[in-house]
Order: structure tokens, then sequence, then C-alpha cells
């Protein structure tokens, strides 16, 4: 807590020194108490000059995704209001779903600088190193189980959205819960629902975006199909501007779906669409289809036109677009 009303004064006075006794005074702590939380603050990151005659003067915040520095422009009702920030987890959607068990309000988001063991669709190890967005996003809807994986997309149009506005990237969705910066891949989305025999408890929504990651330290299998923000604008990016944005984007987009407007998001999902119009391959539990995707139900469903003319649906897999 007195970090955070350090903080609060610093960046109400930034760029301007201020006394220590002054300071250590409107948090109501020694000087000396002062002097070991400029310290660690210095330890996050932050770039907070001394002086013993002038004081202390805040001149640069790390360009990290700390939970004082995302909460204090966010503008969000209820999404990101309760942070559980980490350095390194295994994976946020497990630590998300601890918390959500143990009573976590919706909107409640676990955030960390990097995953040991992030996952994607099928269990798939998504890599998650320093430098990008490993984000999960408490929810708990009242509405069927069967409508919960209507969320992935949701929350994929709400990640282009983002990109779009931020970035002026050529954004688009690849079915069912990836983010494409022309052909290559640059965020990845999980949804995770858990069931009790009264319905639908919550839902965990993962969000692993490749920011100002260093792609060319990727595996090369993985190398060339992938791509990071910082690479696409040759320049890094300000993560806290970005992840606000979203955060409000997506609260927006949800509260429309809770209200019974996801054929209107739905919409926006078939603009931002990669996959219809082309041909793919869809890969679930050893077996694989093929065929034209020509387009998606009200519920997220991809169909597909097989070779003689049939139609068929598909409601999840791995998809891959044919060149």
């Amino acid at each position: 807590m007195n970090k955070k009303e350090i903080l609060k004064i610093l960046h109400r006075n930034k760029d301007k020194y201020l006394p220590g006794a002054r300071l250590a005074s409107e948090v109501g702590i020694s000087e000396s108490q002062l002097a070991e939380e400029i310290l660690q603050l210095q330890k996050d990151g932050y770039v907070i000059d001394s002086s013993p005659d002038n004081g202390y003067c805040l001149s640069k915040t790390p360009n990290r995704l700390l939970p004082y520095e995302l909460q204090r422009d966010l503008s969000t009702e209820y999404v990101g209001r309760e942070i559980h920030y980490y350095s390194e987890v295994d994976s946020t959607n497990e630590v998300a779903k601890k918390l959500a068990n143990e009573g976590a309000p919706e909107g409640t988001i676990v955030i960390a600088e990097s995953q040991s063991s992030g996952r994607g669709r099928r269990g798939k190890k998504w890599l998650s190193p320093s430098g990008g967005v490993w984000m999960t996003i408490i929810l708990r809807p009242d509405i069927p189980p069967a409508k919960a994986p209507q969320l992935t997309l949701v929350t994929g149009v709400a990640v282009a959205e983002t990109l779009d506005e931020e970035c002026k990237l050529d954004v688009g969705i690849k079915w069912p819960n990836d983010i494409l910066i022309g052909e290559k891949k640059v965020c990845g989305i999980l949804t995770e629902a858990n069931i009790n025999p009264q319905g639908l408890e919550y839902v965990v929504v993962g969000v692993g975006i490749d920011l100002n990651v260093d792609v060319n330290a990727f595996p090369p299998n993985l190398r060339k199909g992938a791509t990071s923000l910082k690479q696409e604008l040759e320049k890094e990016i300000y993560s806290v501007k970005l992840v606000q944005r979203f955060l409000k984007n997506f609260e927006t987009l949800y509260n429309d779906f809770k209200t019974g407007n996801f054929p209107e998001i739905l919409k926006e999902w078939r603009k931002l669409s990669k996959t219809i119009g082309l041909n793919v391959e869809v890969r679930k539990k050893g077996k694989v289809v093929r065929g034209e995707a020509v387009g998606i139900t009200n519920e997220g469903v991809l169909i597909l036109e097989m070779d003689d003319g049939s139609l068929r649906k598909v409601i999840s897999g791995e998809c891959i677009h044919l060149k």
C-alpha cells in the first residue's frame, strides 16, 4: 500500500523533485521507510532520481505490466480492478482457476512477465518469454455451458480491434483462436470453463500476445509462423497502454455478449476472419478434415464445403490455412 501511495504522489508531480520529508509525511511513514520503499521501486524499474537537497523525482516508469501502472488510468468498471501479478508462473490460466475456485470476483485478472508452462489449445506448449503479455481474465457469465466457447470469439474481436486501434496493422483472426498479422501469429487465446451440477461456474480466458518478444529467439519450427508487435513496427511497444485499451474493449464486448448481442459481435468476427474463403485443414484427436471454409454459424462453429459440395460443421480443432 505504501508503494502505491508513493507512486500516486510521484506521478502527480512527475519530473519534479519532492522533499523526502514532505513525501514521507504525505504517505504517513518515516523517511528511512520511504528510502527503503524508493529502493524497491527502483528495483522494479522505476527511474527515481534522488538528491539530499531536493528529494525525489520520478523521471521514467518501467515498460512492465505492474498493477499500479495498469490501474492508474484504467477506464473499465470491473475488468482489471483486481490484479494478481507475478514475475513468472507455470500458467496464468492455472493460477486463475485456483483463484476462481476460491471465489475471486468477475473481472479479476492474472498477469505474469513470463510463463514456464504456457498452454495453447489441445495442450500444446505456448512459448511465453519476457516481453509478451501473458494474462487471464476470470469471468462468471450466467449462460449455458454450451455457449462458453463463444467467449473465444468475443476475445478475438477485442484483441484484433485493440491491435488495429493501437498499432494500425493488418490484423485478422484465424478460426478459432489465433490473431494474425498478415499470415503470422501474434496472439493466441485459450478459453476454459468450469462446470458443476448447477451449470457454468466460471470461465477463464487466457490471452497471450507477442508484444516485445524477440521472435528470432524462437525455435526454427515456430519462428516462421510467428511475429511480434515489436518486429512488425520496428520499435518497442508500451505495454500498459495497449493492455488498458484491450481491457476496455473486452469489457464493452463482454457486456454486449451478456445482454444477448453475440450476433453483432459475430458480424465483426466475420469481417476480421482470415479463414473464411480459404481451403483449410482441421485436425482433432488424430482425425483430419479438409475443405473450403465458407462460413461460421451463429454459435461460432466453422462450416466447411467438402469436395462433393456437401457442408460439414466443425465445432473445434486446430485449423491450418492451406496454400
